[in-house]
């Protein structure tokens, strides 16, 4: 795996001028805004209240989840959020989609930790019904992003009417600042089934949370044509898998979007090596946070200018059998006072303001 920081596009640094600085007659701006993923691995409180699965992260469970591992694990979080920033984002992303957190309480103690508390940081959160008892957040600066609507979306399997999952969840907002303008996007935040029982024999059912991920947005396109839309998540699966690629039809290259299609950057990181999970010696990019043509051309009033896996050294292991993989917060049982066992990524976004001083697309 390359370790390399991603330069962000030398144009758009350029350009980039700080977020409070006045608009004057004449001048053109550029605003960058930061939308990254990161699971969290496991976030749990301290409290066994979910049954056989949370008994394993309580005090009396397997793993001894006691109040010093839970605060170490937030404050550590809280430090990698807290370096998630670059010239052009010091204060960080705009939005944050986060998974595998137990409940908002956990979110909640998170975005009050020393490191990020500056910064403000609200809370979307949904109980979903999935079996071990995880859900998907999203976590906001509100100068950079105001929340309007929040929709959540549950994956129904009829050949399975037992299974519970991750609900889809889908934030509709603004992005931008008063002296910037604001343009509306929708951040559809998932999770999609993982590959236990074997990638091939469960693919189906992330073809599944694909199809209805490409439901949202089409829904979402016909209320709102202008819209740009954002789909983030631990996808379990690459972006080559017929689940991202073909269902959901996300493309490799700019170039071959169609209007109203989605776009993937992530799958050219995986090509030149870059991952963000790895299993048994081989880099998987599961994390991707995928936009439609609309944030490609620029038509809502944002435009993509690059991606990012935020393969910081700090979050690797530095030596050992595992050198160079996620530090995770255990490994093979013992409690290792890592991150996650997920890299975190991100995208970065532009805004203009022309020299009349208007800004694109509402």
């Amino acid at each position: 795996m390359k370790f390399k920081t991603l330069t962000i596009l030398a144009t758009a640094l350029a350009l980039t001028l700080g977020l409070s600085t006045p608009l004057r007659a004449g001048e053109k701006k550029v605003a960058t805004f930061g939308v990254a993923f990161y699971n969290l691995e496991n976030l749990f409180d301290t409290i066994n209240n979910n049954g056989k699965y949370d008994l394993e992260f309580s005090p009396a469970g397997s793993r001894k989840w006691d109040g010093k591992k839970y605060w170490s694990k937030i404050k550590n979080l809280g430090y990698a959020i807290s370096q998630m920033t670059t010239k052009t984002t010091p204060n960080g992303p705009a939005v944050i989609g986060v998974s595998e957190i137990e409940n908002i309480t956990v979110l909640e103690d998170l975005v009050k930790n020393e490191a990020i508390a500056d910064r403000n940081l609200k809370i979307v959160h949904h109980d979903s019904p999935d079996a071990r008892g995880v859900d998907v957040g999203l976590l906001y600066n509100p100068s950079m992003f105001r929340v309007l609507k929040v929709e959540n979306h549950r994956l129904e399997v009829p050949e399975l009417p037992r299974f519970r999952t991750r609900d889809q969840m889908c934030v509709i907002g603004l992005m931008g600042t008063p002296q910037i303008g604001y343009s509306r996007v929708a951040i559809i935040v998932n999770h999609w089934p993982s590959r236990r029982g074997g990638e091939q024999e469960s693919s189906w059912l992330r073809e599944a949370a694909a199809a209805l991920n490409a439901k949202i947005a089409a829904d979402l396109l016909e209320k709102y044509p202008d819209i740009g839309i954002i789909t983030l998540g631990d996808m379990n699966d690459d972006p080559f898998n017929k689940s991202v690629s073909q269902v959901l039809g996300a493309v490799r290259n700019k170039e071959d979007i169609k209007e109203g299609g989605f776009y993937n950057p992530f799958w050219e990181k995986l090509d030149r090596g870059y991952g963000s999970y790895i299993y048994r010696g081989g880099w998987n990019l599961f994390d991707q946070i995928i936009i439609n043509s609309n944030l490609v051309d620029g038509k809502c009033g944002l435009r993509f200018v690059a991606a990012e896996v935020l393969n910081r050294q700090f979050l690797l292991q530095p030596d050992g059998q595992y050198k160079g993989y996620p530090l995770r917060t255990f490994s093979g049982g013992v409690w290792t006072n890592g991150y996650s066992d997920h890299l975190p990524t991100e995208i970065f976004l532009i805004k203009e303001v022309n020299l009349t001083g208007d800004s694109p697309a509402q």
